[in-house]
């Protein structure tokens, strides 16, 4: 009846396919951003249905909780936020169902990358010291950031936010690769000792599914501490120093102390002390320790002075590092303190205080009755500091003078004072002599005494005198200087005037004429140009006469000037101007005048003409001085230069001796008048000019008037026939006559191509009067190259990268409209279009005729910039008029073609590739490549392909197989991704590895081989991890559990399955179950007991723990359905068996009973002869918890082996559980239940070992143990005094 069943079944089934078509995922591949937030399209399913039956979408396996599709319409949204794998893809399982027929598929997700992880610094924090002498520039450390983030994003750039303190921030530097760098010099006194650098690192931002560019940063900080060097000198503290002692001081006396330190204050050295220099040299020591400074010899103040200096040095006592011993100085200024002991005492000094010598006689002058103070030259001093010095006078004149100062506390100058002037008489007293005491107050016993000797000298008290009160003199104008004019002197009866009398002359204004001598009286002319009689003929004037004591006498003189011929005619006017037409008569009147005597001859004139050029044409009256010409003027036979003036020189001469004369100029203008016709130079013209110039110079022609005037010679130009309108002429004065300038009309260009190639004009030339002349000028126009060059189109050309042709690769064309023309090109700019911008390059050279060529110092390179454009101007050498180059510049295009010269380069990775049975199916990605091309657009372009597949066993024997694996070649960026897909399903019986050889080629042939190792893990290596969490909860933690299983046993882990232990949901905690290999990279994997193991260390379980980890084990095996048949037949062997089993068990649960029975007995008697401290009310039972026969559990083994090694099963440790138990034994339920426990433990044992029988009961065991050998060694403990409840 089931057969029945199932064959019509079967046949439905196979008519329902054959009537409608499953759906069809048309695309297995998607590329989506990593940062598309929840609600976000991811992507749309492609699926199509031969029937067009209406699709259904859904989502399977365990990313499908990240997406949520739409039901009919495939659109795939994210539903939770992504958690992208390291891979950067994700597998995700779809069915696409048309109602009858559903088609499942996996997905594979390929993700774009968006910046999305921060960059981390692999340190915490980056503590250095430094010592304070580190050079500028030196890299101190450096820090170090990963961005798991690639390209831009994963570019990290450094720099210092902040230090502390701030007036560090300039002190330190950070280049690109994060090398810190001292850039200011460190001091460890001057500067802080300590910085705290805040480093960041930020990436270089990067963006995906978001239009804003998302940047990340982290910080580290740097506590840099700065070690002190010895680099500075020791410091005197508390300077200036100033000490003091008194002269005479006992030797050792204390004066002062001086203190230096280290200012290198993190070494702190030892200071010595020493004296490097004194002004006074032995007097003073320092201690070399302690810097005290005292009396080394006697003190003499006197002798060495108020001060004393010393130069004190402090020196370190450790080599600094420039390997000396650093030092300083310091001034000590010592006052040495004066005791009174020693007497005033007299000095003779020479200009300063400093040259003075001890005198005791001193002399002096004093002018007779004068008054006032006397210089002896005398000084007092006393060498004591402090002293009180009085002074006075003795002797018999003591009363005519004083002394002073009378009293004096320090070094004196010593005058005497005159008190009675009327004693001092030259004519009675010529010497007086006197004693000057200085005696010291403080004390009188100390004195001294001077004598001083006065000389009185004679005064002056007479006047000089004249012999008359008046003295008559003449002297002769004009009369050289020096003269003489008389001698005239004074008398003086005082002897110190004899012969030193003076003599001057009174008034001042007298001395511009006159003077005397002043030693001998004599009285001079002295200016002989100012004695003039015509102007002054008398003078009067004072002579005195002053002796040596400046009292004068004085006498008057009456002086007398007589006349010479000494005045020269003078004409009334400075010059004379006359003017008279050419052909006219000319009369002019010269006068002048004399200022000598009119009674004599001196003041008769005479008029004469000086001979000169046109003197000849002249005449003049000697007497009157009337002035007449003698022939006809003619203005044209004057030189045109003199502009018709005659220069004519009369003189006037007096008839005194020697005759004087004057000169006159008189000018005679000769007045032009009309009388001549314009003459041209040439009776005819030839000119050319050149064709489209306006306004263009064409020539000159000239003409004269001989008239010299402006009025009568000035000429003018005009164009009378010829013209037609072309011409223009201009008239200017030339050198000699006038020019005209013919020139082209600026309004008319002349044309060379037009009919008018020539003209012939007629100019005339006119005066003011009308009179004229009249030439012929023949003119010639000329052809010009007057046009400006132009390009024509020129095309882009085309060049290959790399290329090392020298020939032209191009060229520019350009055409002149003018016939003789001459075109070179010169080169404007080169730009090349690099990243799509045009930047200058120098591929290209442009040769003056145009061609383009490869600049072969350089190689053309497609991957660095894909265009040329070179701009140009095209220049006519033969340019006559305007500009010769063109108006725009041309412009030649070079496109650079790309050349495949790059093979595709494989991208290392560390992976572990492995194929277990989960994805040993068809069409399952196990493995992927990576790979970039260093060409540009097409020629980058890679396909994967598998070329070659073999297996190595474990034996490493290798064979060659078909292609089991196929590469889906994607594209991520700049860089082409290859999925390894298995092409049929692969035998998981075979133990080793694929070696499947992957090639990458482009688009030019160019390719590449990598050789791939996927690792066949067996089922064996399956383990299975239960999580106390929801499915939901452990695929959100995924990662996080992976990285902790990773780090825990070092294996790469591969996940194939999540999901629920059962599928009832009604259960208070759900269970989830993780499948997963755990391999390593040489393709070994762990099994279940080996990730137990090493899972369960302290330090990895409990992070574990916190993610739900409950259980690590086998998955149990899959049972195969089987007959029903069967299975009655095998439960009814089984429950023979089991009432076998029964029954067994029964008789041996007997058996056992009566012998523990026995051996507690036995364990009673030894436990009755043993002492413990610990017993409690009754014998110990060895290896028991109680202390009675009749309770005794004996669970303990006295010598039993503890090994709870990793490999103990859980029997094992349910057997020590036993320890637990308090419960008597006796009780009917307990003892039942303890004996079934005992049988299996004994069971399990007997299968695990084969060995000597393993007790559970230490009574047991102790009892087994005597009748082996005394020699076997024991393991464990065999204390027999320890009881249960103690241990």
């Amino acid at each position: 009846m089931e057969g029945i069943l199932g064959s019509i079944l079967l046949l439905s089934l196979i008519s329902l396919t054959y009537a409608n078509t499953s759906p069809t995922i048309q695309e297995t591949t998607y590329h989506l951003c990593e940062d598309i937030p929840p609600g976000g399209e991811a992507f749309i399913i492609h699926a199509t249905d031969a029937e067009d039956d209406v699709l259904t979408y859904s989502l399977i396996g365990p990313n499908a909780r990240y997406f949520s599709v739409g039901k009919h319409d495939g659109t795939v949204t994210v539903a939770n936020p992504l958690n992208i794998p390291d891979s950067f893809q994700m597998r995700l399982g779809v069915e696409v169902s048309d109602g009858p027929n559903t088609t499942p598929k996996e997905l594979i997700l390929i993700f774009k990358e968006a910046n999305n992880n921060p960059p981390i610094f692999q340190e915490g924090s980056y503590d250095k010291v430094i010592a304070e002498n580190t050079a500028v520039g030196a890299t101190l450390f450096k820090v170090k950031a990963v961005d798991e983030d690639t390209g831009t994003a994963g570019v990290i750039n450094y720099s210092i936010d902040q230090v502390t303190p701030n007036e560090g921030s300039s002190v330190f530097s950070i280049d690109a690769a994060g090398n810190v760098k001292l850039a200011e010099s460190l001091n460890y006194a001057s500067l802080s000792s300590f910085y705290r650098l805040r480093i960041n690192a930020t990436d270089g931002g990067g963006k995906c599914h978001y239009a804003q560019i998302n940047y990340f940063s982290s910080v580290v900080y740097s506590f840099i501490t700065v070690e002190d060097v010895a680099d500075l000198d020791p410091k005197f503290l508390g300077v200036p120093y100033l000490g003091r002692v008194e002269e005479n001081s006992l030797v050792d006396k204390f004066v002062f102390k001086v203190i230096a330190l280290d200012q290198d204050i993190g070494i702190n050295d030892v200071i010595n002390y020493s004296i490097e220099n004194s002004t006074a040299a032995g007097l003073f020591k320092i201690s070399k320790d302690e810097g005290i400074i005292s009396v080394m010899s006697p003190i003499d103040r006197e002798l060495v002075g108020d001060t004393v200096t010393l130069t004190v040095k402090a020196t370190e006592s450790n080599p600094n590092i420039h390997g000396t011993l650093a030092s300083t100085t310091a001034d000590v200024l010592i006052s040495i303190i004066d005791v009174n002991d020693n007497e005033p005492a007299f000095y003779k000094c020479d200009g300063s205080r400093d040259s003075c010598v001890p005198a005791s006689h001193f002399t002096g002058e004093v002018l007779e009755h004068a008054l006032g103070a006397i210089s002896i030259n005398m000084t007092v001093k006393d060498p004591d500091k402090i002293s009180r010095t009085k002074l006075i006078l003795e002797g018999n004149d003591k009363d005519v003078f004083s002394v002073e100062p009378q009293f004096t506390s320090s070094d004196s100058i010593v005058q005497l004072l005159v008190k009675q002037p009327k004693l001092l008489d030259f004519e009675e007293i010529q010497q007086i002599v006197l004693q000057v005491v200085a005696i010291d107050e403080d004390k009188p016993t100390f004195s001294t005494t001077a004598t001083v000797t006065i000389s009185i000298k004679d005064a002056n008290d007479n006047s000089p005198t004249f012999p008359h009160d008046t003295y008559k003199l003449n002297v002769s104008e004009h009369s050289p200087d020096g003269t003489i004019v008389a001698k005239i002197t004074a008398e003086d009866p005082d002897t110190m005037d004899q012969g030193n009398i003076t003599y001057r002359l009174l008034p001042e204004s007298i001395r511009l004429y006159f003077d005397v001598k002043p030693q001998t009286g004599s009285i001079y002319v002295k200016n002989m140009t100012l004695l003039d009689r015509e102007v002054r003929s008398l003078y009067s004037a004072t002579l005195e006469a002053i002796d040596t004591g400046g009292k004068p006498g004085n006498t008057v003189l009456e002086i007398t000037v007589t006349d010479i011929n000494d005045q020269k005619p003078v004409f009334n006017r400075e010059s004379y101007l006359a003017f008279v037409e050419e052909g006219g008569k000319l009369e002019v009147k010269i006068e002048a005048t004399d200022a000598d005597d009119s009674d004599t001859e001196n003041s008769q004139i005479v008029y004469g003409i000086m001979q000169s050029r046109f003197s000849d044409n002249f005449t003049i009256n000697p007497n009157t001085g009337v002035l007449t010409n003698r022939g006809e003027l003619d203005r044209e036979d004057l030189d045109p230069k003199l502009n018709g003036r005659i220069e004519l020189n009369v003189t006037a001469t007096d008839k005194g001796t020697p005759p004087l004369s004057s000169v006159v100029p008189v000018i005679i203008n000769v007045e032009d008048i009309n009388d001549n016709v314009p003459l041209f130079e040439a009776s005819s013209y030839n000119f050319s000019v050149k064709e489209g110039e306006r306004g263009a110079y064409v020539g000159s022609v000239y003409a004269e008037d001989l008239d010299q005037t402006t009025d009568f010679n000035r000429i003018s130009f005009s164009i009378i026939e010829g013209s037609f309108g072309s011409f223009i002429i201009r008239t200017f004065a030339d050198e000699r006559g006038y020019r005209g300038n013919i020139t082209v009309d600026p309004d008319i260009e002349l044309d060379y191509e037009s009919t008018r190639k020539q003209f012939r004009l007629r100019v005339e030339a006119i005066d003011l009067e009308q009179k004229t002349a009249v030439t012929t000028v023949e003119v010639y126009v000329l052809d010009v190259n007057d046009e400006r060059p132009e390009f024509t189109p020129t095309g882009p050309v085309t060049v290959k990268e790399n290329t090392t042709v020298s020939g032209a690769i191009g060229s520019f064309t350009g055409q002149d409209k003018d016939g003789n023309h001459s075109l070179v090109y010169e080169l404007e700019s080169i730009k090349c279009r690099c990243n799509g911008s045009l930047i200058p390059c120098n591929w290209f050279i442009l040769d003056p005729t145009g061609e383009v060529r490869l600049n072969l110092s350089y190689t053309v390179d497609y991957e660095q910039c894909d265009q040329a454009v070179i701009e140009a101007l095209v220049v006519d050498e033969f340019t006559e008029k305007g500009e010769n180059n063109s108006v725009t510049t041309g412009e030649l295009v070079i496109n650079i073609v790309d050349i495949n010269d790059n093979a595709p380069e494989f991208i290392p990775s560390d992976s572990v590739f492995v194929v277990v049975s989960e994805s040993a199916s068809k069409g399952t990605s196990v493995a992927g490549v990576t790979a970039i091309d260093g060409d540009s657009g097409v020629n980058r372009q890679i396909d994967f392909k598998v070329t070659a597949v073999q297996f190595e066993d474990t034996n490493n024997l290798t064979t060659n197989m078909r292609l089991l694996f196929e590469a889906v070649t994607t594209q991520q960026k700049d860089i082409y991704v290859g999925i390894i897909q298995t092409t049929e399903g692969l035998e998981m019986s075979l133990k080793g590895k694929y070696l499947v050889t992957v090639t990458a080629t482009d688009t030019g042939g160019m390719s590449s081989n990598t050789v791939l190792e996927i690792f066949s893990v067996d089922e064996s290596y399956k383990v299975e991890l239960q999580f106390t969490r929801t499915v939901e909860q452990v695929e959100q933690d995924r990662d996080k559990i992976i990285r902790s299983l990773t780090t825990a046993t070092n294996a790469a882990v591969e996940v194939v399955l999540i999901r629920p232990e059962t599928e009832d949901t009604s259960r208070a905690s759900p269970i989830t179950v993780m499948v997963a290999y755990f391999v390593y990279s040489n393709g070994t994997a762990l099994t279940s007991n080996e990730v137990e193991r090493m899972v369960s260390g302290p330090e990895h379980y409990p992070v574990l723990a916190d993610l739900g980890l409950r259980y690590i084990g086998q998955p149990p095996t899959t049972v195969v359905a089987v007959d029903t048949v069967k299975y009655v037949l095998f439960g009814m062997v089984g429950g023979l068996i089991i009432v076998l089993g029964i029954l067994t068990t029964s008789l041996m649960c007997t058996r056992r009973n009566y012998g523990r029975k026995l051996k507690a007995a036995k364990a009673m008697n030894s436990a009755s002869m043993m002492t413990s401290d610990n017993q409690k009310g009754g014998a110990v039972v060895p290896g028991t918890n109680k202390y009675t026969m009749e309770g005794a559990n004996p669970v303990l083994n006295l010598h039993m082996v503890l090994d709870l090694d990793e490999e103990s099963s859980d029997v094992d440790k349910v057997s020590l559980n036993s320890l637990d138990l308090t419960e008597d034994m006796g009780l009917p339920g307990n003892h039942i239940k303890t004996n079934m426990l005992m049988i299996e433990e004994e069971e399990e044992e007997e299968e695990e070992y084969s060995g000597p029988p393993e007790y559970i009961e230490p009574l047991g065991a102790a009892l087994a143990q005597r009748g082996q050998k005394r020699d076997q060694p024991h393991v464990g403990y065999s204390n027999p005094v320890f009881s249960t409840t103690d241990l």
